[in-house]
């Protein structure tokens, strides 16, 4: 519902065309998306205008840009450790074999 919105304001009716949901179930989904703040609920006489609110979207990918270049160097540093020791246990098993013989 969140992508349908990006495109821009529309109705309820509108919104939940697309989806096998009951009218009950899409206006649960939408309460628990208007009270994440992520969409704006305007009355128009008897009809509901929905639109996107896109701050805290903005905020969270934010946040999550963070900590995804946090973890990536992270990965990184575990993957550099990870070469280094199978590279060190290739050179051990080749000496082992050179003692043998």
């Amino acid at each position: 519902m969140l992508e349908q919105l990006a495109s821009g304001e529309t109705n309820v009716g509108t919104l939940a065309e697309p989806h096998a949901m009951s009218q009950p179930a899409v206006s649960k989904h939408l309460r628990v998306l208007e009270r994440a703040g992520l969409i704006r609920r305007a009355r128009q006489g008897r009809e509901h205008r929905i639109r996107v609110d896109p701050e805290p979207l903005e905020a969270a990918s934010t946040w999550i840009g963070r900590y995804a270049r946090f973890w990536k160097q992270e990965f990184d540093a575990v993957d550099t450790y990870l070469k280094a020791r199978a590279k060190q246990a290739r050179s051990e098993t080749s000496s082992k074999e050179r003692e043998k013989r």
